[in-house]
């Protein structure tokens, strides 16, 4: 069992089976301080934190992996995508929005705009 608060910090160089077996680790404490009286309220508030912290430090290392595996790929799953907001994803791409139709290339060849002095 381990003793204290856990520390975010350390967490991060730890291996993805390290990280498990602390979870498992937290979660038997958990279980083991969860049935006692409730003078062991602070310590059942850091374990539940404790097992927290592990679990963010899993995902994101997991989201980093998926990262990777898909920056070569296409398409991008919805959850890994930005998040912005509706109008934004479904605004045109900077690419689209620069493009120009055979039409309109047509008419600003044959009719440029006219460049007029006027004197004043």
């Amino acid at each position: 069992m381990s003793s204290g608060k856990v520390k975010a910090g350390p967490l991060w160089t730890k291996s993805k089976d390290e990280l498990q077996t602390q979870l498992q680790d937290l979660k038997n404490e958990l279980i083991s301080v969860a049935g006692g009286a409730s003078t062991k309220l602070n310590k059942i508030h850091d374990v539940r934190k404790g097992i927290a912290r592990v679990l963010t430090v899993i995902n994101a290392n997991q989201r980093a992996q998926l990262r990777l595996f898909y920056k070569t790929k296409k398409y991008l799953p919805l959850d890994l995508r930005p998040k912005q907001t509706r109008a934004m994803r479904r605004r045109l791409t900077r690419h689209e929005a620069t493009k120009i139709t055979e039409k309109q290339r047509k008419k600003n060849t044959h009719f440029p705009q006219r460049n007029y002095a006027v004197k004043a």
